[in-house]
């Protein structure tokens, strides 16, 4: 049970880390969000009803700030300047590495302390940036809040409260220990997946990285390349003009009248 809970807090921060380097993009590139009144409006539309963002003055860019317009129109387009962007996308670049899928491969173990290590740096752009903050609708400051809703989002899909550890096609039972499942040797390695509560058993682990299935792709490529060139080569019934296909060239040599041509000399 124990387990189960840090893998889910692990998986849900390293979700949470994930989705607020998105938003920081954004950010970064066309600065705070619109009040939900004004997203989606052109100017002129804003203008003919009449609608003010409040935060405009409030939320100011540390250095300033330069027009780069939303063309989605879910932010102001009043993006950091270059110093002030180029310090969130260098934080966003940091984190993302030190979350990397790429850590199995190097053997590296992600801890929570490492998350939440990741997720003070994000906060800390956004301090150095945004020293009076966002706005509280902001996607960055909700994800900071942890008041984000992500109700009818693609990344609400991804969100898992109650979690299960699945292994070899089995359920790891929460009243049960490791050891009833793979015994005492502690050198034993197993991989390990998490999801929803209550669903069916996730799918297994492909047997072939992708590396050996591009390599697998590349020598079936070749072999079929090999055996078209053998198959026009090969002429079909050249064959037969071959003095070893000739069925009466034993007799002829008998006769001593083998090597006959026909035709003007």
């Amino acid at each position: 049970e124990s387990l189960t809970k840090d893998i889910l807090a692990i998986y849900s921060l390293r979700l949470k880390a994930l989705r607020l380097c998105d938003e920081m993009q954004s950010l970064a590139k066309h600065g705070h969000f619109l009040p939900p009144n004004m997203q989606g409006l052109t100017p002129d539309q804003v203008e003919e009803l009449k609608l003010t963002d409040e935060y405009e003055r409030k939320c100011i860019p540390q250095g300033g700030s330069m027009e780069c317009p939303d063309n989605i129109g879910r932010r102001s387009g009043k993006a950091p300047n270059e110093s002030m962007a180029e310090v969130i996308m260098k934080t966003i670049t940091d984190v993302k590495e030190g979350l990397s899928a790429k850590l199995v491969t190097a053997n590296r173990v992600l801890e929570l302390k490492e998350v939440q290590d990741n997720m003070n740096k994000l906060r800390g752009a956004i301090m150095i940036v945004y020293p009076m903050n966002l706005p509280p609708y902001d996607p960055v400051q909700a994800e900071l809040d942890d008041c984000e809703d992500l109700s009818g989002t693609q990344a609400s899909l991804e969100v898992i409260e109650q979690g299960a550890l699945w292994w070899a096609g089995k359920e790891l039972l929460p009243e049960k220990l490791l050891l009833d499942y793979v015994g005492k040797n502690e050198k034993t390695k197993i991989v390990v997946k998490l999801s929803k509560k209550g669903q069916q058993a996730p799918g297994r682990e492909q047997q072939l990285t992708e590396e050996q299935k591009k390599e697998m792709m590349a020598w079936q490529y070749r072999k079929q390349e090999e055996m078209k060139k053998l198959h026009e080569a090969d002429d079909g019934d050249d064959y037969l003009n071959s003095q070893w296909a000739n069925p009466n060239s034993l007799k002829n040599s008998f006769h001593g009248i083998g090597n006959i041509k026909w035709g003007p000399k």
